[in-house]
């Protein structure tokens, strides 16, 4: 872990001197034969660390900063217990993984054009058992490609090695963790925030969908941001929506529509960091280039993601957790760590919550940054060179389990949502004098004005 936490630190160049003032407690590990926990663990720590040099900057103090290793892990599952009803399935009946001829492949179908995309492709499927028969019919690569030209999401198992050689691997795997550049001074460099709401007043728009960028938003809201989600009207993550909607205010905007377009226009242009997790040319498409983003706000701190990477033949495709997985290694390492006979995945969608919260630290960092030289930052990350950063960690031996959860690792406040009450774990980070609050329950998708 150790060496995992100070590639962080030193990929989001973080004062070395802040790790005196870390402390992780708890033991024992997720079961994987990858560090998930030390990922979990340390991707948490690096967003504690940036806000504690943010209080530095501006207060001349060093608060002290905590990580529970085993609350970070569970918040790498799920940090939501609903209390008298349940979340909806987080999986369509028929994504999962298949056997073809050749290999294995994983369909990608939550939403539904992805999967009327795939049943395009191999024909209608009424369970994952038909849906065996047409998949079994084709080559792993083959399928593979015809689907994803088609529109829709899949990846058929490689081992890291074959990754590695693949052209788009190489692409990847050439990239820094966090790609960072920044803008030309341009803005003010007053601090909004406060010694327990560190990032109060800081206006965040987010445009991200599960997992990865609603995470991040999530945390910079926990110490005060205002966010504010903006999704197109129509789209639903049911599954999820609880989960990641924390802290937030979530509005609706037809970018392809005149009057949205403005409301849109004049929300980034008084944002001081943008989310995004579009496919690399989707903003483009919209008239939202890179370019013209800037040129709405010259201080913006614009920070995207993708699943495969910003260079190679992929960096357009879609992509999901579970996809890069299968594609980069994860799930065929995991299949001979545990002699199965199929892919076994990560225990928790590591990539997603891991990319998420350097994402956020990545933000913080930048807005610190800001303030003191006015200039704004484009950062971008991706799944895949996340799952580089965990593989390059290597495999590891046997460790001793995480104590299962208890009735004391729940925070005991309950929270109002529109679905009904839930408790939510203990934040697994604490910054001295600035704990991690939120002062919003989940809410609906669309709830809120488009407004700050």
């Amino acid at each position: 872990m150790t060496a995992l936490l100070d590639t962080l630190v030193a990929e989001l160049q973080l004062p070395t001197a802040l790790r005196n003032t870390l402390r992780f407690r708890g033991n024992g590990a997720l079961p994987s034969t990858f560090a998930v926990t030390a990922l979990a663990s340390s991707s948490v720590a690096a967003c504690g660390l940036a806000i504690a040099e943010l209080l530095q900057r501006q207060l001349e103090q060093q608060p002290a900063v905590e990580v529970d290793r085993r609350l970070s892990s569970f918040w790498f599952a799920t940090s939501l217990r609903p209390q008298g009803w349940s979340t909806p399935p987080l999986w369509d009946p028929i994504a999962g993984d298949y056997r073809a001829e050749d290999g294995w492949i994983r369909l990608h179908t939550n939403a539904a054009h992805h999967r009327a995309a795939a049943e395009k492709v191999v024909g209608r499927a009424a369970d994952r058992a038909q849906m065996a028969d047409l998949v079994a019919r084709w080559r792993a690569s083959e399928l593979e490609s015809a689907i994803v030209t088609a529109g829709g999401c899949a990846a058929h198992m490689r081992s890291w090695s074959e990754w590695s050689a693949h052209p788009q691997g190489l692409a990847v795997n050439a990239e820094p963790l966090i790609h960072r550049q920044l803008a030309p001074a341009f803005t003010s460099r007053r601090w909004s925030g406060n010694a327990v709401r560190p990032l109060a007043g800081v206006k965040v728009l987010d445009l991200t969908r599960i997992l990865a960028g609603p995470t991040a938003s999530r945390l910079l809201a926990g110490f005060g941001a205002e966010v504010l989600r903006i999704d197109p009207p129509g789209w639903e993550e049911p599954a999820v929506v609880a989960e990641v909607t924390l802290g937030k205010r979530c509005a609706r905007l037809d970018l392809h529509d005149g009057d949205d377009r403005r409301v849109f226009e004049r929300l980034l242009s008084e944002a001081d960091i943008l989310l995004h997790g579009y496919r690399a040319d989707a903003l483009e498409r919209l008239g939202y280039a890179s370019e013209q983003r800037r040129q709405l706000n010259p201080g913006l701190i614009d920070v995207s993601l993708n699943a495969y990477g910003w260079s190679g033949p992929w960096q357009q495709r879609r992509g999901f957790d579970s996809l890069v997985q299968m594609s980069c290694g994860i799930a065929c390492e995991g299949m001979r760590w545990q002699q199965a006979d199929k892919p076994v995945p990560l225990p928790v969608q590591a990539l997603d919550h891991g990319t998420g919260y350097l994402m956020a630290a990545a933000a913080i960092k930048a807005y610190s940054e800001r303030l003191g030289s006015g200039c704004g930052a484009t950062l971008r990350l991706s799944l895949a060179r996340t799952a580089k950063l965990l593989i390059d960690q290597g495999t590891l031996a046997a460790d001793v389990p995480l104590q299962a959860e208890t009735a004391a690792d729940l925070n005991p406040q309950l929270e109002q949502t529109p679905w009904g009450l839930a408790q939510r774990l203990k934040a697994p980070l604490l910054v001295e004098g600035a704990p991690l609050v939120w002062q919003r329950g989940a809410c609906e998708l669309g709830s809120a004005a488009a407004c700050w």
